[in-house]
């Protein structure tokens, strides 16, 4: 089992370079395999979109949360470190230009020596869509030709796509990725749309706040579309948010889930270490053999 960790957003100055190579050492150190960031261009103070993921309804990232763009934050980690991978969760796919997007990937992959993954979903906030220049509507298909579209960018010398959303035709898009094949996609998500989208296109799959039998169901509809699509379901890679309890941890492994994420319960790094180190002896070191 693998293990990664999130930006300590709201607890520290996470937009500050110094504390972010910091962090990123620090995360590299204690055994991680990931850092991941999140994403969201604008905060809509006054949304009236569901937060899917909480009963309240809203979202604990307010707009007092900063949250640097998580790719240009990322690179910034990756120059401080020298294995750990770089990671979105999740990256709002629609709301980019996904040929301009193709490009800062290839770039940040090949810098960095194959380290990037790529985690993406759909959106949850209108506000946020519109106010980008986006539609909200109709992010669920542009989400799906803007995979393949970057993926022909990644993969071919030149580059043709034609889809109802995206269109180019006869293009050279250089770097490529160092990885081969590109940058592996993550389909963020909670729902059976998210779990078909990650069986069709997923390189892996992110089930946010889910567990248990709802975890269970939607990894079946993963199975059965990447069989629909004569896709292997265990070349699909599946993450789930874990917590600091080594139960919660075992559990995702019986499960055959390949991949925990945690969120770290200070920012203070002094008083991180000791709580990393003890994770990393009863849980990351165990599990990760």
């Amino acid at each position: 089992m693998k293990f990664g960790i999130m930006a300590p957003y709201m607890m520290a100055p996470v937009e500050e370079g110094a504390y972010a190579a910091s962090f990123g050492r620090l995360a590299e150190e204690m055994g991680f395999e990931s850092v991941w960031a999140v994403d969201h261009v604008v905060m809509c103070p006054d949304y009236r979109s569901r937060y899917p993921y909480d009963a309240s309804g809203r979202s604990p990232f307010h707009e007092d949360v900063v949250q640097p763009d998580p790719l240009i934050w990322l690179a910034y980690v990756a120059a401080a470190t020298r294995k750990l991978r770089l990671a979105t969760g999740i990256l709002i796919l629609p709301q980019r230009n996904p040929v301009v997007l193709a490009k800062t990937l290839a770039s940040l992959d090949r810098l960095s020596g194959g380290r990037m993954l790529l985690g993406v979903g759909v959106g949850w906030v209108r506000e946020e869509a519109e106010a980008v220049g986006t539609r909200f509507s109709d992010r669920g298909r542009r989400t799906d030709e803007y995979i393949e579209a970057m993926r022909a960018l990644w993969r071919s010398p030149r580059s043709s796509f034609a889809g109802e959303t995206i269109r180019f035709d006869d293009v050279v898009s250089q770097p490529k990725p160092a990885q081969p094949g590109g940058v592996p996609i993550h389909i963020g998500g909670h729902s059976a749309a998210a779990a078909r989208r990650a069986g069709r296109f997923g390189d892996g799959f992110y089930p946010l706040g889910v567990d248990g039998e709802e975890l269970a169901r939607l990894l079946k509809i993963v199975a059965k579309t990447a069989h629909e699509h004569d896709r292997d379901p265990a070349a699909i890679e599946v993450t789930c948010v874990g917590t600091l309890d080594p139960e919660v941890a075992r559990g995702y492994q019986r499960a055959g889930v390949d991949r925990v994420t945690i969120s770290p319960p200070t920012g203070d790094l002094a008083e991180l270490r000791p709580v990393l180190e003890r994770f990393r002896s009863e849980v990351i070191e165990p599990l990760s053999g």
